[in-house]
């Protein structure tokens, strides 16, 4: 089984976030699935099999299947429509979150992803403890993200995973506008095992509509503040879907010849 590894949300090797993608005639079993995203130890594995119009995804972290993740899909479509269908520019995913459509325009892939509403909550001493600094708002989706008044403090926060378990959301974010970008952030995730995740699609579905909202605008340029880096187009298309482009750059190729239980 080949499996190819791919740098997300970035144009440059060894920065955006890492992904494996695994591109099988057949599915192999949870068990193996679940194996072999412990072993890769990235963020995200994404298994990929051919089926009706499309193909059937799904994403493991090293610690679990997750319903929805963007820079492995950026990553699978990427995958997709260079190694196996140069001769497209679109390819659709069938996923737990539906059907994702990812079309590739001038070397950038776009993905619509579905939006998930987040309400306002209270600010809380346990989430100023968590991240060592108090966000001026919280908001609760699928995912926490905390606003912060400047762009310094997201990127110097070096948060208490073990408090980041306590708090809500299947991923903590941290977000302020941003100098260069309209905004910069960071995601955690010790949910999912992963301390911090390089640069994360689907928790700016929530980051960048409330951007938007705040900003009046449409289309917002992110930047993720994390050691690797990595950059993020979104717009908002309506108020149930997001389009976030990005780039990707094929790092190897490797092929798994352990028997996968």
């Amino acid at each position: 089984m080949k499996q190819y590894i791919v740098d997300a949300f970035t144009e440059e090797p060894f920065s955006g976030n890492p992904a494996a993608v695994c591109v099988m005639d057949t599915w192999p079993s949870e068990r193996s699935m679940m194996l072999l995203a412990r072993e890769n130890n990235f963020s995200e594995t994404a298994f990929v099999v051919k089926e009706r119009d499309g193909y059937r995804l799904r994403w493991f972290t090293p610690g679990t299947e997750v319903g929805l993740c963007g820079h492995a899909t950026l990553a699978s479509a990427f995958t997709v429509l260079n190694e196996y269908e140069n001769d497209r520019d679109e390819v659709v995913f069938h996923t737990m979150s539906g059907d994702l459509t990812v079309v590739r325009v001038d070397g950038t892939y776009y993905m619509e992803l579905p939006m998930d509403g987040s309400v306002e909550i209270p600010v809380t001493d346990m989430m100023e403890k968590a991240f060592g600094a108090r966000p001026s708002k919280a908001l609760l989706g699928l995912d926490l993200v905390c606003v912060f008044d400047d762009e310094d403090t997201v990127r110097e926060i070096v948060p208490d995973q073990g408090l980041l378990m306590e708090l809500p959301g299947r991923i903590q974010n941290v977000t302020a506008l941003g100098k260069e970008y309209d905004c910069v952030s960071r995601s955690f995730c010790p949910k999912l095992s992963i301390p911090e995740d390089p640069v994360c699609g689907s928790a700016h579905i929530q980051i960048a509509a409330y951007w938007s909202e705040v900003l009046g605008k449409d289309m917002i340029c992110a930047y993720q503040a994390s050691v690797r880096g990595g950059s993020l187009c979104c717009k908002v298309k309506d108020d149930r879907h997001m389009t976030i482009g990005g780039n990707a750059v094929l790092i190897g190729v490797t092929e798994i010849t352990a028997d996968l239980p």
